[in-house]
């Protein structure tokens, strides 16, 4: 398929915090076990922030290792994208850290909230800037500190969630068989009370008495969510690949959101693929919500299971809800 002024990814970059949060730390906090979360979940262990730790230190990390990568300095960057539910800050935005911490003197700036659908949107936009702007380079960052946002007294939700960035840099390139072919995006708001953070908003003054304190941290009904997720990420996949006459087995490889390994094998299932088609790395992080596709992206690629021109899909949902798809070569 030959694509004109492609969006093609030039590199990938990722950053986690170095302390460790195992199955088994989570049996001394709240009644569960290792074999409960992985069970349930997938998940063996998350990294989590220190206590003096920001999320904005890894999000600068990750994009120093996307521009080494694709041997480029901050300077020569023309806009930053970051996706994230937990900034550092309300205001000045987590984007606006990363551009001060990479010296990245000409790029605009902005963050973007579509939760763990949030790094595919945010490519999804860098994708109409590229194919207005060829020559333009955008660093795409999805970072989080859900820990930060996670009731470590409630069992059902505390085991899910993990901290750490990943970003990529996208540029334009003519007359290549690669680069991004479709997406999809999308939203659903009919749903949204199954998965809230209300602490925080503008709704509720700060620590307002009429706030529980437990809606300052992620609520979630799981079954409820799991049912969506599963319904909405199928329908995302077999929409892209319909529209674009391609059927699951001429897929290279698929990253999906790493939510729940339980909705990534209900996916695998429906598409009747092989395990090897899908890539996994839940197990080692947990949900990182908008930076869980982005540190797949590039584990994948370091691992060798995403080559240079390899048909890939990525599928996301998220709080709100928001879904997305994106399908490219790459």
């Amino acid at each position: 398929m030959q694509i004109k002024k492609a969006s093609v990814i030039l590199s990938s970059g990722m950053a986690v915090p170095p302390k460790v949060l195992t199955n088994y730390d989570l049996e001394k906090m709240v009644d569960t076990s290792d074999e409960w979360i992985i069970e349930r979940t997938g998940i063996k262990e998350r990294h989590i922030l220190d206590n003096n730790e920001v999320i904005s230190t890894y999000a600068i990390e990750a994009s120093k290792e996307a521009l080494k990568r694709a041997g480029l300095q901050a300077k020569d960057i023309d806009l930053i994208i970051c996706a994230t539910l937990t900034p550092d800050y309300l205001m000045p935005s987590l984007s606006i850290l990363i551009q001060n911490g990479l010296g990245a003197v000409k790029a605009g700036a902005f963050d973007l909230s579509a939760t763990c659908s949030g790094f595919l949107y945010a490519l999804c936009i860098g994708d109409q800037f590229v194919r207005n702007n060829p020559e333009r380079k955008i660093l795409i960052v999805g970072a989080e500190a859900l820990s930060r946002k996670t009731n470590w007294q409630d069992r059902t939700t505390c085991v899910l969630f993990g901290d750490g960035a990943g970003a990529v840099i996208m540029t334009g390139q003519e007359n290549h068989d690669r680069g991004i072919i479709d997406f999809i995006l999308g939203a659903d708001g009919s749903n949204s009370h199954l998965l809230t953070l209300k602490g925080g908003g503008s709704a509720y003054f700060p620590l307002d008495e009429k706030l529980p304190p437990e809606e300052y941290y992620i609520r979630m009904q799981g079954r409820e969510v799991f049912k969506i997720a599963t319904r909405v990420m199928e329908k995302i996949a077999l929409e892209l690949l319909e529209r674009n006459n391609l059927k699951p087995e001429d897929l290279d490889l698929i990253i999906p959101h790493q939510a729940n390994l339980r909705i990534i094998e209900y996916l695998r299932e429906r598409l009747n693929l092989p395990k090897e088609k899908f890539f996994v790395n839940i197990d080692r992080y947990g949900n990182t919500s908008a930076a869980s596709i982005p540190i797949a992206l590039y584990e994948a690629e370091k691992e060798g299971k995403l080559q240079r021109g390899n048909l890939l899909l990525m599928v996301a949902f998220g709080g709100g809800f928001t879904y997305a798809g994106v399908l490219m070569r790459w």
